[in-house]
């Protein structure tokens, strides 16, 4: 993992979920700017998975645990589209609230990742 892209994308995710939330406790249905919120940070995550498959091609290779850590990627990779989903088939404010929620989610999932990729540098 590359750790400014990783902070940066933990930054955005956090931003987007606080986003979310906010708009969903403002009693906002889901809109543009939540879903997009939403799939700014699942278009990072598709970028990251494809990061984590080319990093150690060119020397960046992890130094924990390999199954957890793809584990955690495809997982974080398939909570934004669900949580999306379901916005779309139950649009009410609650829905808002479970993007914001995801989106944390995946903020502490990124950390995660970064700390299983670099367990011996931290």
């Amino acid at each position: 993992m590359i750790e400014w892209f990783t902070t940066a994308q933990i930054a955005i995710a956090v931003a987007a979920g606080l986003l979310c939330l906010v708009l969903g406790f403002a009693g906002r249905k889901p809109n543009d700017l939540s879903m997009g919120a939403a799939a700014l940070v699942e278009v990072l995550l598709v970028a990251q998975l494809v990061t984590a498959i080319v990093a150690p091609i060119f020397g960046n290779l992890p130094t924990g645990n390999v199954a957890e850590f793809y584990a955690y990627l495809i997982s974080a990779v398939i909570v934004p589209p669900l949580a999306a989903f379901w916005a779309l088939v139950e649009r009410t404010r609650w829905s808002t609230v479970i993007l914001g929620v995801a989106c944390l989610a995946i903020a502490v999932m990124l950390y995660r990742m970064h700390i299983i990729w670099n367990v011996q540098l931290t």
